[in-house]
């Protein structure tokens, strides 16, 4: 009877499930992540499906591509659906009442959450009322969701306070009647979209510079040090400041700026490092005198001995990403509202502190991400610590 014995990677992952406070949260953030990807299936204020006079619509599904620049988007009209309305597009929610009072085949469903991050609810934020005499005005005395908690019924009153799982909008609305919870799920996607893009092409960038630089040293590694030190000089936020200031900058462009001005230089660093380190071993040598190319001496056997700190300090990249994008935000030169980053919420709220509800959601839930983000690489640094392994072969 034959025995497979584990690899060194096995052990790894094997190692990194065992603990649970990493391995649950990056299981939570993954599943979090393809939620608010797939938000406009279930947090929109356009529906899933719409028949009318026998014509599909499907208004949610194509806001799912909403992320690729220069789509035009279909334009619903009020006068289309035969809505009296002094606005040019179609309120759907008021739509699907006409049709529900109607029996003439058409057919509406919206999504679970009927409300969209950029939405300005302002004018239709009166407080849900039983419209016992049908006037279509309400009457003292008449029942009525109180979402102000104040006793009376009130109109156009944004910001509303959290009416919880029994109201219309869970966490509440901003000053400018926009619904909070909606927003901080638009701002997770938009948060950990910018810090994966990030981390990403820094490492792609940082890691083929880092290795040429360990590897073949001399007058490259030299220049190559001299303009890390240069761009490391440069004032990372002012810089990118600056740039902003003069651009309305989208995700992909603020991440690539952040990319091109100190995203790459501390994983280069890591690499570099690595590389001294592994291309003295007998192994390197060993290859050398077999005629193995530069190429592949470096990416298939430096490399993969020269990963753990690269993957260890992952997570903590992320997190500073993240911080990047909410202080930029946060001061006015990232992205421009109405866009709901966290940083916009945030800035947003400083502005109305006297709406609680505003300042603490957001900051929970970016609080909760970063620990989250923090058990994951603490989860990492210990299954990949060396130590470890010698005990565990």
């Amino acid at each position: 009877m034959s025995t497979t014995s584990e690899s060194i990677l096995q052990k790894r992952i094997k190692r990194f499930k065992s603990i649970k406070r990493g391995y649950y949260s990056l299981l939570l953030i993954i599943f979090l992540y393809i939620i608010s990807l797939l938000g406009p299936l279930w947090i929109n204020n356009k529906p899933l499906i719409l028949k009318y006079d026998n014509q599909y619509y499907f208004p949610a599904i194509i806001d799912l591509l909403d992320f690729i620049p220069g789509i035009n988007y279909p334009l619903y009209e009020s006068k289309t659906f035969n809505q009296k309305s002094n606005k040019i597009e179609v309120d759907f929610r008021q739509l699907k009442k006409e049709i529900s009072k109607e029996d003439n085949g058409n057919f509406i469903l919206m999504p679970i959450y009927p409300y969209h991050p950029h939405e300005d609810l302002k004018d239709q934020l009166d407080e849900e009322y039983e419209d016992l005499n049908g006037n279509q005005v309400y009457d003292f005395g008449e029942p009525f969701i109180d979402e102000n908690r104040d006793g009376k019924w009130n109109e156009n009153h944004p910001p509303t306070l959290p009416a919880g799982f029994k109201g219309r909008h869970l966490l509440g609305t901003d000053n400018t009647g926009r619904d909070v919870f909606v927003r901080i799920v638009d701002g997770y996607k938009i948060s950990i979209t910018f810090a994966i893009i990030v981390t990403v092409l820094s490492y792609i960038i940082g890691i083929a510079i880092g290795a040429c630089l360990g590897y073949f040293a001399g007058k490259l590694d030299l220049f190559g040090v001299r303009l890390m030190e240069i761009f490391s000089a440069v004032p990372f936020l002012f810089t990118l400041m600056i740039l902003a200031s003069f651009m309305q900058p989208n995700v992909l462009l603020l991440a690539i700026m952040s990319v091109l001005l100190q995203g790459w230089i501390g994983i280069t660093y890591y690499i570099r490092g690595e590389f001294f380190r592994e291309k003295a071993k007998d192994y390197v040598s060993a290859a050398v005198s077999m005629g193995t190319s530069p190429s592949n001496i470096m990416f298939k056997h430096i490399l993969p001995n020269s990963l753990t700190p690269v993957i260890t300090f992952a997570p903590f990249s992320i997190i500073g990403n993240i911080f990047t994008l909410v202080s930029l935000d946060f001061l006015g030169y990232g992205l421009r509202p109405p866009t709901s980053s966290w940083g916009n919420l945030l800035s947003q709220a400083a502005e109305n502190l006297d709406n609680w509800h505003m300042l603490i959601f957001p900051i929970i839930v970016l609080t909760l991400t970063i620990f989250m983000i923090t058990f994951i690489s603490e989860a990492i640094r210990e299954a990949f610590d060396p130590k470890i392994y010698s005990r565990l072969r």
